[in-house]
């Protein structure tokens, strides 16, 4: 009796390939507009052993089934997969046969000294800067992009051929990313799944994988806090989810310190008035880092939610905020609400350190009665130098009044060649009724 043919990974791919084109009609997943769910015409197993051999190269065998069942690139993570030729030419002959030295979990250290000669040279030789590009790179095929100095790139030899690698500039501290999956077909087929789901894939691979329950397990028999921590940042793929996770994450919101931040982001993010308590008690927490952390949540959350019962907070804890970021973020949110006026923003507008103060003029730039702050507007310029001014003109234009004159006629020569400031300095005189050619006139 027949019973029919067992599904193969293979045919698995195939059949998702079409249910994932069903699911992203709009091409709305990130890449996908490039790709749009189509592959390329296949390889034949002649056209892949003639490859092989011209360049020296096995290619691991999950990959190989993929360019000669699938298709020889096309749809894929991110901006697709190239074909094997395209593949080729973005990697060096030379790298292309020498070791990998990589590995997954590669110490800062190890990886710094591994890259130091591109790092601490800006005149390295470009033989040198080759060489040591092809050793960082070595024993690996570049098979598609990620957009800007991101790539992917697929292992040949050693103890992770088969593995998938995300690069980026040669940055210290940085090592590159190995993803979680052992086999190309297998990161593949999730990338297909991920979508399918209609999980947030924005960053696709860099994530432990799983579902809720998968992932509430690794966190519940985790060996350490590194490993709880990467469990819930797989859960920001979640755009929704369920009262038993909603309740495993408010109990880690309320009894794990180390983990709470975490736990209320992941909260607000699927259920922002589910997370409110928690983000309320974070805002009003005395911790700087909790206080920062809070303003990013609520940034994240500011397109969906209504914050109006958090914004008397923050305004209430403005004295607290001592640094550009966390400034920064406070102007995002405030600036929605009509929070920001020049008296609450004044202590920031005339600080000392210029980075908080190009951080406030900027989040003050729509804020209303700026000419009714000339105060403080004269002792901003009193206080800061020609940047200062540089920047109320790029953000908050040229306020028209009496006091504030002899500071613009005294950077007039430097705007009045230019068109577009030109004109604002014109503006500001007939506001005030007074001549076009003011600021070219003597003092008597």
């Amino acid at each position: 009796m027949w019973f029919g043919k067992k599904e193969t990974q293979l045919d698995r791919i195939k059949n998702k390939l079409n249910q994932a084109m069903r699911k992203d009609t709009a091409f709305s997943v990130f890449g996908a507009s490039s790709h749009q769910y189509k592959v390329n015409g296949k390889l034949t197993a002649k056209e892949l052993a003639d490859w092989q051999a011209h360049n020296q190269v096995t290619l691991p065998e999950p990959y190989a089934q993929f360019l000669t069942k699938v298709g020889n690139g096309g749809a894929g993570p991110y901006y697709g997969i190239y074909p094997i030729e395209k593949a080729a030419s973005y990697t060096e002959r030379q790298a292309l046969l020498a070791k990998s030295v990589l590995h997954p979990g590669m110490a800062k250290e190890e990886w710094n000294h591994l890259i130091e000669p591109l790092t601490k040279d800006e005149d390295i030789p470009d033989e040198e800067y080759d060489d040591t590009c092809n050793k960082v790179l070595g024993g690996m095929l570049c098979i598609g992009t990620q957009g800007c100095e991101y790539d992917m790139y697929l292992v040949l030899e050693g103890k992770y051929r088969g593995r998938i690698v995300y690069t980026s500039d040669f940055h210290p501290d940085h090592p590159f990313f190995f993803v979680y999956e052992d086999s190309f077909l297998d990161w593949y087929e999730r990338w297909l799944d991920e979508i399918i789901l209609d999980y947030d894939i924005g960053w696709f691979g860099s994530r432990i994988p799983g579902d809720e329950n998968a992932l509430i397990q690794i966190y519940q028999s985790a060996p350490n806090e590194e490993i709880q921590a990467k469990a819930l940042d797989g859960m920001s793929k979640f755009k929704k989810i369920s009262q038993p996770t909603l309740g495993f994450l408010k109990n880690i919101a309320e009894q794990s310190p180390k983990n709470r931040t975490a736990a209320i982001w992941l909260i607000c993010k699927t259920s922002f008035d589910a997370g409110r308590k928690y983000l309320l008690e974070l805002l009003q927490s005395d911790g700087h880092e909790d206080f920062l952390q809070a303003l990013q949540i609520l940034h994240a959350s500011s397109k969906t939610a209504d914050l109006t019962e958090c914004i008397s907070v923050i305004l209430q804890r403005l004295d607290r905020i001592h640094d550009p970021e966390t400034l920064r973020y406070a102007g995002y949110i405030l600036e929605d609400y009509g929070g920001i006026t020049l008296q609450n923003f004044a202590p920031f507008l005339c600080h000392a350190d210029p980075k908080m103060q190009t951080t406030a003029i900027y989040a003050a730039r729509s804020c209303e009665n700026k000419l009714g702050g000339w105060q403080i507007i004269e002792q901003m310029l009193m206080g800061g130098g020609p940047q200062v001014m540089n920047n109320l003109i790029l953000y908050w234009g040229i306020i028209p009044h009496e006091k504030l004159l002899p500071y613009y006629k005294a950077v007039w020569p430097k705007y009045q060649r230019d068109p577009k400031f030109r004109e604002k300095f014109i503006g500001c005189l007939r506001e005030l009724h007074l001549p076009d050619d003011y600021f070219d006139k003597d003092e008597s």
